[in-house]
């Protein structure tokens, strides 16, 4: 049938007496687009043999030409769709369908076309692909050699057969392209909403060929297998009922189920739009320079663009929500031909200016917090503003004492400081002052229990993230130079040999005289001055507690350590500072040591007193450390050493020997504004020293302890992989011919050494030739560094 519009009238031709479905969806398509029929829910309707009727009084249908106006056919199928939408006669889904000749309709046809040399076929080449072939020879009993559309030649089992062309015998393989182009050229899936408009009226199922003859008028090889491209592309209007082989009858579904199926389309035709959309904004943004990227809140403006993004962050840190969260990340990783791994979300996020080229991918992962809640930190501000000491009367005025507080140098908050004299009988002693945060924060308040969450102040290279909101800590808690300061101070007096003689636990007042780094204070040491005589007399001090330790069985595991100081992170290229400082520093003993003498202080305090505190302990070591005496000392004994000690224990109830530091029990004590449970020990001695009872019982502080020691892990490990990253990418920025001093600390297997790099303070292994022994230095240099991929190899320089 042709249609052709004149002078405003239809001329209608028709060829065949039951004409294609493709004649009538041309007639009506040609004259307005809103007659395309479709289904709904509460229109459902067929087209009817009055339908047919009707068109058949109009010429349709008859072997002659006539000429009818085009209103009055569109007028006649509205007319007739607008009665069966009355009507609604559409039978149930439930009405089962008349298949009484499927059976035999499959036996029939799989029956008369077997695999034989010139067919065209249809084969599943992988899950993702289907092609046509021309089957060419046997392969076996059972396989058949083919030759597809690209010309290859494979060998084609029968379960990969999905369809088989009708009505070819010896098929020209080099014509496959155009047979193709032609099949594809036909495919419009409007066809099939009118032939199951048909079918499910007349409650009858259909094959291959019958479709093709009802929407094609005609079922030969390409209408056949347009057909058949129909019906497997589509996932609305038809349901397979059985199949045999390379066969299948097919049933229309209920308008109910189309309804529903066509609903489900449209919503994934709609989510894929979306997803292409925000493809190509990944695209852009991408090809953008570094500095054109789009901020972050370009991404977040608009949710169906930020849930996306949320999606690869969590593909990112594999930290999903839920299934559609993963899938949705897979989908665009997929569409910008990256593969589904973490480091290619990871990749993406920063390509497209997201992350910054230096992420941090496991404070990510960690869930560290990094943030305050407003009523944290309205908390806070309360506390700064309204406070008053409840310790005030029982202060002991130290302000006439010389304080020093020493620190690194960009340390944001001060816990301790020192003081010393000589007494008349030529003993020492010494004034370990600290923080006092407790005067502030009480037991159980919503500061201290967000203080307990977090266990510990985090020191990444890049930022802090303090224990306590940034404000509080600085300005109501922290040590200041020159300014009157609230201390808890442990005062001791030493033994000619270096134990503790007498000790007092007070609330005091003092006023901070110097801030000093490291590096200050070992120069001061070094310079002998006579107005820091103060100064000597702790350096002097330490050296006596470190000697009476050592006698006590201590272990000394001094070595290098570095430390790394990162100024904008977010720079692809930041500034990167490495210190390298060594245990064994005279400022640095210091002040390890003072700090150790005060945790055995308050450790003693505590027991004489029945204090609940958290005491730590460490068992000996099974190994003597006299079979260490041969390795040199510093870091190669310490190293070996180290290996042999056993794992911390903690005793609320009363003082287990510290077989590591050779102390008859221990406290940490002398970091409350950093770790809580330096605070915890604080709590309980404040309380005895105004009378009241422990805020905490033995039980409380060992469930605390748990939670508390849970995270101070999970911060241990972010510090170290933190620590670690920046280190190999301060290494990778270094020229390749740069030679690095390397000490050998011990031989791991064969010649491979594990080392200490002297001026980077890194633990790394390396090959290295033979002659070279424990304790030996070695020239090396970067092989490869890749701090995303945790990678640095080194390479012996053998110096001829």
């Amino acid at each position: 049938m042709a249609l052709r519009f004149m002078n405003g009238s239809a001329v209608l031709r028709c060829c065949a007496v039951s004409p294609p479905l493709t004649s009538l969806r041309c007639c009506l398509h040609h004259h307005n687009n809103n007659l395309c029929v479709h289904s709904h829910s509460s229109i459902r309707f067929s087209i009817s043999r009055r339908l047919h009727s009707r068109l058949i009084a109009f010429g349709y249908g008859r072997l002659t030409i006539r000429r009818h106006s085009a209103q009055s056919l569109v007028d006649m199928v509205v007319e007739e769709l607008d009665s069966l939408r009355h009507r609604r006669r559409v039978r149930a889904a439930s009405n089962k369908l008349e298949l009484r000749s499927n059976e035999e309709l499959l036996e029939n046809k799989s029956g008369k076309q077997a695999l034989q040399r010139g067919l065209l076929l249809e084969f599943k080449k992988d899950p993702e692909r289907v092609l046509l072939a021309v089957a060419q020879k046997p392969d076996g009993k059972k396989n058949w050699m083919v030759s597809d559309q690209n010309g290859v030649t494979t060998s084609v089992k029968p379960q990969q057969v999905t369809f088989i062309v009708p009505g070819i015998t010896n098929f020209d393989q080099t014509e496959i392209p155009n047979f193709l182009q032609k099949a594809q050229d036909n495919l419009d899936p409007a066809l099939l909403e009118f032939a199951w408009i048909e079918l499910v009226e007349r409650n009858k199922s259909t094959t291959v060929e019958e479709l093709a003859e009802m929407i094609f008028g005609s079922s030969e090889p390409l209408e056949s297998y347009s057909a058949h491209l129909l019906l497997s592309k589509d996932d609305i209007y038809f349901t397979t009922l059985e199949t045999k082989g390379s066969y299948s009858v097919y049933g229309p579904r209920s308008a109910v189920q189309v309804e529903e199926l066509t609903q489900r389309k449209h919503a994934k035709d709609a989510a894929e739009r979306e997803l292409e959309e925000f493809v190509n904004l990944l695209k852009s943004a991408r090809d953008m320079p570094l500095h054109a990227k789009p901020p972050k809140s370009v991404w977040s403006s608009e949710e169906k663009n930020w849930t996306k993004i949320e999606s690869l962050k969590a593909y990112a840190i594999d930290n999903f929500i839920n299934e559609d969260e993963k899938r949705t990340a897979g989908m665009i990783l997929k569409a910008m031909g990256r593969a589904k791994t973490a480091s290619s979300a990871a990749d993406l996020l920063i390509d497209i200016g997201y992350f910054p080229v230096h992420v941090n991918l496991d404070l990510l992962k960690l869930d560290v917090r990094t943030n305050y809640a407003e009523e944290i930190l309205a908390a806070a501000e309360s506390l700064l503003s309204e406070s008053p000491d409840p310790d005030e009367v029982d202060r002991k005025d130290l302000t006439h004492l010389k304080v020093y507080a020493i620190d690194v140098d960009e340390a944001d908050e001060l816990d301790d400081a020192l003081s010393a004299t000589r007494l008349q009988d030529g003993r020492i002693k010494v004034w370990i002052h600290v923080a006092d945060p407790t005067r502030l924060v009480q037991p159980e308040s919503i500061i201290d229990k967000e203080a307990m969450k977090r266990g510990t102040s985090i020191f990444l290279p890049t930022a802090t993230y303090p224990m306590f909101p940034e404000k509080l800590a600085m300005e109501g808690m922290s040590m200041k130079q020159g300014e009157l300061c609230k201390a808890l101070t442990v005062s001791i007096v030493l033994h000619g040999d270096g134990g503790i003689a007498e000790y007092s636990v007070k609330n005091s007042v003092i006023k901070p005289t110097y801030m000093l780094t490291y590096e200050s204070a070992t120069e001061l040491l070094h310079l002998n001055l006579e107005e820091e005589a103060e100064l000597r007399l702790l350096s002097e001090a330490a050296a006596l507690r470190h000697q009476w330790r050592m006698r006590q069985g201590a272990i000394d595991t001094a070595t290098l350590e570095s430390r790394v100081k990162v100024t904008n992170p977010d720079d692809p290229e930041p500034s990167i500072k490495l210190y390298v400082e060594n245990q064994a520093d005279p400022a640095m003993r210091l002040v390890s040591e003072m700090m150790i003498l005060c945790g055995e202080a308050i450790a003693t305090f505590g027991s004489f007193n029945n204090i609940p505190l958290p005491y730590r302990g460490q068992p000996q070591s099974n190994v003597d450390i006299s079979a260490f005496t041969h390795l040199p000392e510093g870091p190669v004994r310490s190293s070996a050493v180290v290996k042999t000690m056993r794992a911390a224990e903690m005793d609320f109830r009363k003082p287990t020997r510290h077989g590591g530091l050779g102390l008859p029990g221990y406290v940490q004590f002398t970091s409350p504004i950093r770790r809580y449970m330096d605070l915890l020990a604080h709590y309980q001695v404040k309380a005895f020293l105004r009378g009241d009872p422990p805020p905490f019982s033995v039980g409380q502080m060992e469930g605390i302890a748990s939670v508390v020691n849970m995270n101070m892990r999970v911060v241990k490990r972010l510090s170290s992989i933190s620590h670690r990253y920046w280190i190999i990418e301060y290494l990778r920025r270094q020229p390749k011919e740069k030679r690095f001093t390397a000490l050998v600390l011990r031989f791991i297997k064969d010649r491979v050494a594990a080392i200490l790099l002297m001026e980077v303070g890194l633990h790394a292994s390396v090959w290295v030739s033979v002659g070279v022994h424990i304790g030996d230095e070695v020239k090396v240099c970067v092989e490869d560094a890749n701090p995303r991929e945790d990678v640095i190899n080194f390479k012996e320089i053998i110096e001829i």
